[in-house]
């Protein structure tokens, strides 16, 4: 068995007939195999450059706190507790990134006028340059591997991927 350049396998067919007694509308159809083929290797491939963008904001920067800049950067200022429920983790997580990407000089804290009690996160100058080099270098990467595909087909395929986002949380 070998692997084509998508994470799938050359000359062996996959999925076979619904097992169980599944009508044809169930989990084994090949549109539902070739989606959760094609979204596994994605999302590998994923968690691998979100680990290099993490390093290219800064070398000791955890892969999983490049999330949090990118949500501070689209978003500006958050509290831990709004950061902490969209990218799903605990308060102590949270707390530990945040306190680590202080350190490092790219987010600060600051009270919130709204609730004293409260924090408001914030990207720091540095922090808001350095991720913005970063996600303008990866969107160059996807215009020169997509530059022989449509705009259309982009377009299409952006909107296609935030309905299945939209689809998830629910």
């Amino acid at each position: 068995m070998h692997e084509d350049g998508n994470g799938g396998c050359r000359g062996v067919e996959s999925g076979g007939a619904p097992s169980g007694g599944e009508s044809r509308t169930g989990v084994n159809q090949p549109e539902f195999l070739a989606l959760e083929r094609e979204l596994t290797v994605l999302l590998r491939r994923a968690r691998a450059n979100q680990g290099e963008m993490a390093r290219e904001v800064h070398p000791d920067l955890e892969s999983s706190a490049y999330g949090l800049l990118v949500r501070l950067g689209e978003c500006g200022g958050q509290r831990a507790t709004e950061l902490a429920a969209y990218i799903g983790v605990g308060k102590a997580t949270m707390s530990r990134q945040l306190r680590a990407l202080e350190e490092l000089g790219l987010v600060t804290r600051e009270p919130d006028p709204a609730d004293g009690r409260a924090w408001v996160v914030t990207l720091t100058r540095e922090g808001q340059e350095r991720v913005g080099r970063v996600r303008e270098a990866r969107r160059a990467r996807y215009a020169r591997r997509l530059a022989d595909w449509d705009p259309r087909a982009v377009a299409e395929l952006a909107r296609l991927l935030h309905e299945l986002n939209r689809g998830m949380e629910k």
